[in-house]
């Protein structure tokens, strides 16, 4: 597996990082209105390959409504300010006047004191029904931690998909403090399809699969808000993970006997040039954080955290200016006012496509790549 010796007593194998890696076009190119992007999980069909992630700078139940209108996926934090206060609206705006500073200790402990308010089973049912009233497809997230106490109300509130999102989550937690999560036997016993992660790797990927799992995520989430690197050592190099992630797919598909799990990149894609290339490296969709932040509907207003941030005693982001684009649908679908990749990032998706000769998802994955690390281009 290509192992790099760290010193006598380690190695390590060598990955990479998606701005590492480069698609090459073939010798065919198709014309980009000839793209589609249609993306199918379970029962649910979607106009394009994107889930906005679950965060509260990014998904409201407002602009969950309007990704879902314009065909991707919106996933409401289920333990976020949404289901906290009757009226987020007052706390938002106090967040998006805290000190500029992105490093700050003041913001951090502001932040955990906004969400020290506990979560509301009332308002979990609120806001999905609001949702649902819309008539989009309904989808919430809660933590491993959560997911026990809040999941049935979730349920019976009606959620088409159910996402069990972490820093890690794997299929054999073990405690001797608490009752862990037993994945297979909850996820068996739902009705509704369970997208679960973040994974890293081939094994605990494969793991995740064999509990039933729609989808898993790849990655850590948090993007550009999390510092979880630098708190905990922990790094994935977004190019490998998807690859080996997918090949965990490939061989789950052969030992289920056909039964297909759907690999999302979650975390680190802030351009369509980002999401191109998770795409290229095998994976299904995308959940977008920082590049749906910066729309103009973001609950953030050009901020952009998650709940690595406010965690009681040992936070792992921070606050990150990612500033504003233009509207939600701007953002995805264009037009386009940018030239770094941040808005219309479907149409960047669809020209990279064309441009290498292919019309549908699936057959994207075996387009041709290169590796090229970064500096050394």
């Amino acid at each position: 597996m290509n192992e790099i010796p760290i010193g006598l007593a380690k190695s390590g194998r060598r990955a990479w990082a998606l701005d590492d890696v480069n698609i090459t076009p073939s010798r065919r190119t198709r014309s980009p209105q000839d793209v589609s992007l249609d993306w199918r999980i379970d029962a649910y069909n979607f106009s394009m390959p994107v889930i906005g992630a679950p965060m509260d700078s990014v998904m409201s139940p407002s602009t969950a409504i309007a990704l879902g209108k314009l065909g991707g996926l919106g996933v409401l934090n289920l333990e976020g300010l949404w289901t906290r206060y009757e009226d987020p609206e007052p706390v938002l705006e106090e967040i998006a006047q805290l000190d500029a500073r992105e490093i700050s200790p003041a913001n951090t402990r502001r932040l955990q004191q906004l969400y020290s308010e506990p979560i509301k089973a009332e308002l979990i049912t609120a806001r999905l029904a609001e949702m649902r009233a819309a008539g989009v497809v309904v989808s919430g997230s809660l933590t491993p931690q959560n997911t026990q106490e809040f999941y049935q109300t979730v349920v019976d509130a009606g959620v088409d998909m159910f996402v069990i999102r972490g820093t890690t989550v794997s299929a054999e937690h073990v405690s001797e403090s608490q009752n862990p999560l037993n994945l297979k036997d909850f996820i068996y016993e739902l009705d509704v399809p369970v997208i679960v992660g973040g994974a890293a790797g081939y094994t605990p990927a494969l793991h995740l699969m064999r509990t039933g799992a729609a989808g898993v995520l790849v990655g850590f989430g948090g993007g550009s808000a999390t510092t979880t690197h630098r708190a905990l050592g922990i790094r994935v190099p977004m190019a490998t993970a998807i690859s080996d992630i997918a090949a965990a797919r490939r061989d789950y598909l052969d030992e289920s006997g056909g039964r297909y799990v759907h690999v999302i990149a979650d975390g680190g894609l802030g351009s369509s040039g980002d999401i191109v290339k998770a795409l290229a490296m095998g994976a299904d969709a995308v959940m977008l954080g920082a590049s749906l932040a910066r729309a103009e509907e973001a609950p953030g207003q050009g901020w952009h955290w998650g709940l690595e941030a406010v965690h009681p005693n040992f936070p792992r982001g921070h606050r990150t200016r990612v500033g504003t684009v233009g509207s939600l649908e701007e953002v995805l679908l264009g037009p386009g006012h940018h030239t770094d990749g941040s808005s219309n990032l479907m149409g960047g998706l669809r020209h990279a496509m064309a441009s290498c000769g292919y019309v549908e998802l699936k057959p994207f994955q075996r387009v041709s790549a290169t590796v090229s690390p970064l500096g050394k281009i």
